[in-house]
């Protein structure tokens, strides 16, 4: 199923998260996509720990990351994170970083399974993901 379903999360640049040229380490892009990932799907009313108690799990299968422009200390960020489809086992993650000028900074894809946290084998979505992902189902010509 196709999907489009648009989050929005803003965060700012810690000094933590800088090098030793003032940019935003290019690690730290992980963790901004898995906050965007996280919001998202709360913005929706599930929660990771909702779906971890219920026994599914999601490890990211695919990481695709575009630098473009680097982030500096300070930076108010907007993470675009857009639900782009599920097929089958995995859910698919689109992302775009923005800074507080709306200057593109990073593009990035995600993939994720849906596994069983007992057996840690693949299984179907939850009924009720599906339901509120439908949605915002795009009807395929």
């Amino acid at each position: 199923m196709k999907i489009n379903y648009t989050h929005k999360h803003y965060l700012r640049v810690r000094y933590s998260e800088t090098d030793r040229m003032g940019y935003c380490y290019y690690g730290n892009y992980a963790s901004f996509l898995e906050i965007g990932r996280v919001e998202s799907l709360r913005s929706l009313g599930i929660s990771y720990k909702s779906l971890e108690d219920n026994g599914v799990m999601l490890p990211v299968s695919e990481f695709q990351v575009k630098y473009i422009s680097p982030a500096y200390y300070d930076d108010m960020l907007l993470i675009e994170t857009k639900i782009s489809a599920i097929k089958g086992v995995r859910i698919y993650f689109d992302y775009f970083i923005y800074n507080d000028n709306q200057k593109l900074l990073a593009t990035a894809k995600t993939s994720l399974v849906f596994i069983s946290s007992m057996s840690k084998k693949p299984i179907a979505p939850p009924n009720d993901l599906l339901s509120i992902l439908q949605s915002y189902a795009i009807q395929e010509q």
